[in-house]
This record gives C-alpha cells, sequence and structure tokens, in this order.
C-alpha cells in the first residue's frame, strides 16, 4: 500500500455525528491532507452506519481519501469501502479477507512488538501503534513511545499509523520517527480553540 506524503493525515470520525459534519467533513478532506478516513461509531445501529456511511464514502470519493470502516467487515463490504481496521478484539485478519477481499485491512497493534509481527505475517495494509499520548477519544490501556515505531520499521515495510492524542503541538516528532500516518480525531472534532477545518490546516 503506497502512501502520499502530502496526505499523512487519517481521520478519524467524530463519536456522534452533529449536524453540520457532513459539510465540516468535505472543506476538511479538500485540504488534500487527508489519505484515510475512518467511520467510527459505536454507538449508531448497523441501519444507521449505513445510511452515515453512504454520505461519507461519496465525499470521501469525490477526494481522492480512502473510506474504512472500523471493527465491521460486512459493514465495510455492504458500503464498497476501500477496507476496515480492526481492534485486536475483532474478526481475525483471514476471516476478514474471506469477506472483504483484497481490500485494506490494517490493524491494531497497541505497543507490541509481538502483534505487530503477526500483522506483518498475516498481511496487514498497516499496522496502527499507540496510544502515544493522552487522549479523551478511548481509553487508553496501552502505551507507546517513538522506540516502538523504529523496531517495527526496520522490520516491515508496511505503512505505519500512529494514534493516540495526536496534536498540532507533538505531530511532528511522530513524523520524524517513522510514523506514515497519524490517527487523528479529537485534536479536529473536540478542539475547543479551533473549528475542525482551522485544526487541519495547523498540520503542515
Amino acid at each position: 500500500m503506497k502512501i502520499n506524503k502530502k496526505k499523512f493525515i487519517y481521520l478519524i470520525s467524530p463519536n456522534k455525528i452533529y449536524t453540520q459534519f457532513y459539510k465540516d467533513l468535505k472543506e476538511i478532506l479538500e485540504t488534500g491532507k487527508i489519505g484515510f478516513f475512518q467511520m467510527r461509531l459505536k454507538k449508531y445501529s448497523f441501519e444507521e452506519k449505513n445510511l452515515i456511511g453512504k454520505k461519507i464514502r461519496r465525499i470521501c470519493k469525490k477526494n481522492n481519501v480512502k473510506f474504512l470502516v472500523n471493527d465491521d467487515p460486512i459493514l465495510s463490504k455492504k458500503l464498497n469501502a476501500d477496507g476496515c481496521h480492526l481492534g485486536q478484539k475483532d474478526m481475525d485478519i483471514k476471516n476478514a479477507r474471506k469477506i472483504i477481499g483484497n481490500k485494506i485491512i490494517g490493524i491494531t497493534c497497541h505497543n507490541s512488538i509481538g502483534l505487530a509481527k503477526t500483522a506483518i505475517k498475516e498481511k496487514a495494509s498497516y499496522i496502527a501503534i499507540g496510544a502515544f499520548f493522552s487522549t479523551k477519544t478511548k481509553k487508553v490501556k496501552f502505551k507507546a513511545t517513538t522506540k516502538i515505531l523504529n523496531k517495527v520499521k526496520k522490520l516491515t515495510k508496511v505503512p505505519l499509523v500512529a494514534i493516540g492524542g495526536i496534536n498540532f503541538d507533538n505531530y511532528k516528532k511522530l513524523l520524524l520517527n517513522n510514523a506514515n500516518l497519524l490517527a487523528i480525531s479529537g485534536y479536529v472534532w473536540n478542539n475547543k480553540k479551533y473549528k475542525p477545518i482551522e485544526s487541519i490546516k495547523k498540520l503542515k
């Protein structure tokens, strides 16, 4: 999987879809900095996610952004998304491949070299590592440092996605330490200081 260096942001949806969300998303994707968008909605039904996903997919397609679905290969297939993201407690890669075929499958590897090695062996499209910094988006059970990015990079050419509390003050450090993509959510959607589009424009 090739990564366009200019499109280094892997944007994750807010937990709740608000009224102006689609307009904000369109503006953000038009900046040309977003390579991937992941729909991660824990509190919605399959039907609701399907309807929301259709709208998101259209906006992603227009802006040449890969659209991924969190946790759910079946929904990913139904939406004809570009792939899905799997946590360690979700379906394994082999079974997800049976559902979505040769599409993007990324996997969460926390702060573990062992999990990263398994993901490489199972031919994951990318490996997500974190959390690097404290985050309010989800409870942090695993803390990662830039050392693990550098170690995993020596093992594979598979793109590495850094995740967890990434913002304007710390993002460059991760890009300088072998992170190919930065997964960002709270910094964009829950930023008290900047609107979503402003927060993205600050990341250069």
